[in-house]
């Protein structure tokens, strides 16, 4: 029989809320997070905090590990058994909090729901768009097919969430966030949310995989750096990311906590308007005025922008060496990096010849747009970016907003310049190809986060090809083409790549992430074994 929701919720309350029915405290962990949960529901918003929650409380086909290799997840296996067609093998036995079993009933439903999911500010669309149907074989086997080769689908699946199709059938985003669809077949248990401040779990007993070390997690959200690192030294918390760069040598140094860290797969970068020819939002020339055109569009400006940053000094003074100096999606190692594709030597003379040459010898005001809650020091690198811009004559105004009051605006396009971030989990530059430059269409699911809208034909093909080709040395020649070719026409200016740094209290370890999702299930008291892939 069917579990009822009301009362599965009810025992998780029941087990959460009785403290005499715990064990002893080190069975419960609290984290701190750096960065907003703006939504529960895993198909709402592409955004890693999001994923991070989905793999808490959902789980999906595939998965990636540490270092960001893909390995099962709610599937044992899967292979292509055609040109145009991938097989699946469900694990059995795995059911939902609610008690109801997985099957590939609810396979097929959680890929019709992800492309109609309303006002997504960042669709997971990308993720099922190549799939033309589904499949049901038997309730432990799915098939997709796709229109031809599509090498990537088991990595593109590993970051969709898996439903139950009998709670999730008409749910709303709203009916997660309250927490009366917040049911998947993850390690833990939803509790309550609190947006802005906390998402309260509890153990999932009945999970498929081995068990967390915790019966209840409290998961805060602290975007001040300051009081996030005054949590973990007081010891209100357990664990925090995002460790403050001015706080990490004397964190290492400190025996109140343990640093844990890996470098990362994350790209911060600088989205330019590509949407408005007439001129753009936060663009005037120095009078004020409207200017008639958008210089973006000029690449001899895109090329003065970029040469005008120095990376060199960003990452040593801004991000006090948590970062490395890019100049493409990836780091080195990384499938589709680019070998030899480098910064820009800084050069402010040469920039300003550029702009001179484009009709900008005086250049004109512009300003440059970020968040000042959601990448690290991410309101420092605007503000240093901005005074680089102005030396070479782009008189640079600086406006850092809350993270949910810019990704608004940016997902409207109203800006001009602004920074932002994405997280590769998949490891592979497929992934922001697709999301960040790739022309904007709906009916493909490319470039659900292309806030600027820069469109490139010729990358465009190279990508095409590179999802359709099954070799893997020639899929990551096509991904290295698109890359340079996105690069050299400066689509977007990427900055650095993050590294990742996470804090603990001693007692505990943790496996930390190239991906940098911040997982209860990766957090344990030392000497215990790792629960979770």
């Amino acid at each position: 029989m069917k579990q009822s929701y009301r009362a599965a919720v009810l025992a998780a309350v029941s087990a959460f809320g009785l403290g005499i029915a715990m064990p002893a405290k080190a069975q419960n962990v609290t984290i701190a997070v750096g960065a907003q949960v703006t939504s529960l529901d895993p198909h709402y918003h592409a955004l890693s905090p999001n994923y991070a929650v989905a793999e808490m409380l959902f789980g999906a086909l595939a998965g990636f590990d540490s270092a960001g290799r893909i390995q099962p997840g709610l599937a044992e296996s899967w292979r292509p058994v055609a040109e145009n067609v991938w097989e699946f093998k469900l694990r059995p036995n795995v059911r939902f909090h609610n008690g109801n079993a997985f099957t590939a009933e609810d396979v097929a439903f959680t890929i019709s729901r992800v492309p109609t999911v309303p006002n997504s500010p960042s669709s997971y669309a990308l993720y099922t768009r190549a799939i033309q149907s589904v499949e049901v074989v038997d309730p432990l086997t799915v098939r997709f097919h796709t229109e031809g080769p599509y090498p990537v689908l088991p990595n593109d699946l590993a970051q969709v969430a898996m439903l139950d199709k009998e709670t999730h059938e008409g749910a709303a985003t709203e009916d997660f966030n309250s927490g009366k669809v917040a049911i998947g077949a993850g390690p833990f248990r939803f509790v309550s949310f609190r947006s802005g401040d906390r998402l309260e779990l509890a153990r999932n007993d009945d999970y498929w995989g081995p068990k967390p070390a915790w019966e209840r997690v409290s998961y805060r959200i602290i975007p001040n750096d300051g009081a996030r690192t005054a949590a973990i030294l007081a010891g209100d918390v357990d664990m925090i990311d995002q460790v403050p760069t001015t706080d990490i040598a004397r964190l290492r140094n400190d025996n109140r906590v343990r640093i844990s860290e890996r470098n990362g797969l994350r790209v911060i970068f600088l989205a330019l308007d590509h949407q408005h020819p007439e001129g753009s939002p936060f663009i005037t020339d120095n009078d004020g005025k409207p200017l008639g055109r958008n210089p973006l569009l000029d690449l001899r400006v895109r090329q003065a922008l970029n040469m005008a940053i120095d990376r060199n000094a960003i990452v040593g003074r801004v991000m006090e060496g948590a970062a490395i100096p890019t100049a493409q999606f990836l780091p080195q190692g990384a499938f589709g990096y680019v070998p030899g594709l480098e910064p820009p030597r800084p050069d402010a003379e040469a920039a300003r010849k550029l702009l001179a040459e484009a009709g900008y010898p005086n250049g004109f005001r512009m300003t440059l747009h970020g968040p000042n809650d959601r990448y690290i020091n991410d309101a420092r690198i605007i503000q240093a970016i901005g005074q680089m811009w102005t030396r070479i004559g782009v008189r640079t105004a600086v406006e850092g907003q809350p993270w949910t009051t810019f990704v608004a605006r940016a997902g409207r396009q109203e800006l001009s310049a602004f920074l932002v971030g994405w997280g590769t989990a998949s490891g592979e530059a497929s992934s922001p190809l697709r999301s960040l430059t790739a022309t904007y269409s709906r009916d493909r699911g490319w470039g659900g986060s292309n806030r600027g809208r820069y469109s490139n034909p010729a990358a465009d093909a190279k990508l095409e090809a590179a999802l359709r080709e099954l070799d893997d040395a020639k899929r990551e020649a096509l991904l290295q083409e698109a890359t340079r070719i996105t690069m050299e026409d400066v689509g977007i200016m990427p900055i650095h790549i993050q590294k990742n740094v996470w804090a603990t209290r001693p007692g505990l370890e943790h496996d930390s992430r190239a991906d940098e999702l911040t997982r209860a299930q990766d957090v344990r008291p030392a000497g215990a074994q790792p629960a979770a892939r």
